[in-house]
């Protein structure tokens, strides 16, 4: 009858599809209690045959004799599902308490759980046998194997954990290129008079899988011999998950392929020569992508973006972008090749544009040749390159040519390329050439530049520092173009002041410095726990570019913003104080591709 006049009651309350479920669900025909330490009483709760009578008898009455049948056969079960949380010396008790619908109560006491006590891990078969004979690949993937166990002495010793630290071993020697391993034998001896666990486990690793010849599958447009250079290992390499993974990963990011995937075409191959199966899907050879957004820094802005995967029917790549924004105007055109030996490219491009700020106008032109590698953890740019640059203020026209060779490297050891949380990228740029500018002087330059940017969590937030440094070394009369020169300030360098507005000034206007340094630190976290994406942060930057070192006085901001981590970026809005200019500004980043 109560609970009749509870439902009753839920069914005059505002809610909709919860109360016709609960009117719908079978009338209660059984009352379990559970008196047990949690987490125990919801395992018991949720696999005790007597918690699963109201479902199974669907609103029939359960007989007396039944309800009794289930009450002495609870213990055993109990003690079952207790054992697999290393409760082997579990106290149950269950009791018929009576009335309409029949009360049971079950009642643990649990005991000491079982730790483990030791651990013999260990591997055979060729793995074992290349190891003693130090390769340095049979070596590595032991010690692997190792690190993956998760069980350690003086662990609790659950059932579930046994499993699992069986499967992340297994999963990492597999990965190695011991596609075939499996455990020889395992076992779990527990003493239940001491609560320890004795585990042992001897995995049989099986012949190492290395690769064979490549089967591509999907080619329409594309020339074979571009897919073999993008998997960059010979035949007769170990056949690791990672090596794998990464000539995936670099097929995917061509440009070349909508879809990439990898795998090793095991059955009834030779372990020594394993054919490497790649099926592909091109992308169109021709496509045309459209943007806009708003940065603080240059304004609304809108963009073109057009890219041949195959120009002239050559494996070449051609790729153009026009940018027009408030602040700036572009076009910039790359023709490249496809994917050479050792991963690299050759290519030209050539880049036009056009700078405003609240004093000057920059007009620069350059065009360049060179040589690119890209891997998943570093990126390699060589070139030489002519520029010039035509800078306009209220002190008249600057000129600048120059011819020059240049080096840029970036090493990246990131969790994630787009929205990283953990890890480092340090950007190195070296260069040099000859220059001259009107007014001023002709001769030699050299040109470093270093940037390091680094993330970590820290508890429940997330840290990240970034410190930058460049310098040109010439004579005082000597300008090099305006792009290989610096001023700092706005969204990615100095927030709390204008976008190139931290730079030397020169008769009241400012001009492009020969040396820099900023720094930053910024803090965040999930705003709220039901919206993991969006962040507030709280951050201070300084810095300034100078033309040399000695007037080179930072500038400091400091504030606080919200960043949103979509899937194609994150998007950045912050609020900023300037310590100089002793006024707030807002900083806004935000772009869509369609």
């Amino acid at each position: 009858m109560l609970a009749a006049l509870c439902s009753g009651c839920a069914a005059l309350r505002p809610g909709g599809d919860d109360e016709a479920k609960a009117a719908a669900a079978p009338a209660e025909v059984l009352r379990l209690e559970v008196v047990a330490p949690s987490p125990l009483d919801d395992l018991l709760r949720q696999h005790l045959d007597l918690a699963r009578v109201n479902r199974l008898a669907a609103g029939r009455p359960v007989g007396a004799q039944e309800v009794q049948r289930l009450v002495d056969a609870a213990p055993q079960q109990a003690k079952a599902l207790l054992d697999t949380e290393g409760h082997y010396n579990a106290q149950v008790r269950a009791e018929s308490l009576g009335g309409d619908p029949p009360r049971v109560r079950v009642t643990v006491t649990p005991g000491p759980r079982t730790v483990v006590g030791s651990v013999d891990l260990s591997v055979t078969g060729a793995l074992a046998a290349d190891a003693a004979a130090g390769q340095p690949h049979a070596r590595r993937s032991r010690q692997a194997f190792l690190d993956a166990w998760t069980l350690a002495p003086g662990d609790p010793f659950r059932d579930a954990d046994w499993g699992r630290a069986k499967d992340q071993s297994m999963a990492r020697l597999r990965a190695q290129g011991y596609v075939a391993a499996d455990w020889r034998s395992t076992r779990a001896a527990v003493d239940a008079a001491t609560q320890r666990a004795a585990l042992q486990a001897e995995a049989d690793s099986g012949p190492l899988h290395r690769t064979g010849p490549l089967r591509i599958v999907g080619l329409n447009h594309h020339d074979e011999r571009t897919v073999q250079n993008i998997a960059d290992f010979p035949p007769g390499t170990p056949a690791t998950e990672t090596l794998l993974l990464d000539y995936q990963e670099r097929l995917q990011r061509s440009g070349l392929f909508d879809r990439a995937t990898v795998t090793l075409a095991t059955e009834g191959a030779d372990p020594a020569a394993v054919p490497v199966e790649v099926r592909l899907a091109e992308r169109r050879l021709q496509e045309a992508t459209f943007g806009a957004g708003y940065s603080a820094n240059i304004g609304p802005r809108v963009s073109v973006d057009y890219i041949h995967r195959r120009p002239f029917g050559q494996a070449w790549l051609a790729r153009s972008r026009v940018e027009l924004a408030q602040r700036e105007q572009g076009w910039t055109g790359e023709l490249s090749t496809h994917t050479l030996p050792g991963l690299w490219r050759n290519l030209v491009s050539g880049n036009v544009l056009r700078q405003r700020s609240d004093d000057d106008r920059v007009d620069s032109a350059r065009l360049r040749a060179g040589r690119a590698q890209e891997t998943r953890r570093i990126s390699r740019l060589v070139f030489v390159e002519t520029e010039r640059s035509l800078t306009t203020n209220r002190l008249g026209e600057q000129r600048s040519d120059a011819l020059s060779a240049h080096y840029h490297v970036i090493f990246r050891d990131l969790d994630d390329l787009l929205l990283p949380t953990r890890g480092q990228v340090l950007s190195l740029q070296g260069g040099g050439g000859q220059a001259r500018s009107q007014p001023g002087g002709s001769g030699p330059f050299a040109r470093a530049y270093a940037r390091w940017t680094g993330y970590r969590p820290l508890g429940s937030w997330y840290g990240q520092a970034r410190v930058e440094a460049g310098q040109i070394f010439s004579a005082d009369d000597v300008v090099p173009p305006e792009s290989m020169r610096w001023r700092a300030g706005g969204d990615d360098s100095v927030r709390g002041y204008g976008y190139r507005e931290l730079a030397p000034v020169v008769n009241g206007s400012l001009t492009s410095g020969k040396v820099i340094v900023t720094a930053s630190a910024e803090i965040a976290r999930p705003l709220l726990a039901r919206l993991p994406d969006l962040w507030w942060a709280a951050f201070v930057d300084a810095g300034r570019a100078a033309q040399r070192w000695g007037d080179l006085k930072p500038a400091v901001g400091a504030g606080v913003g919200l960043r949103y981590r979509s899937p194609i970026g994150p998007a950045k809005l912050d609020i900023a104080y300037g310590e100089e200019d002793q006024r707030f500004r807002l900083h806004l980043t935000v772009g869509v591709t369609f």
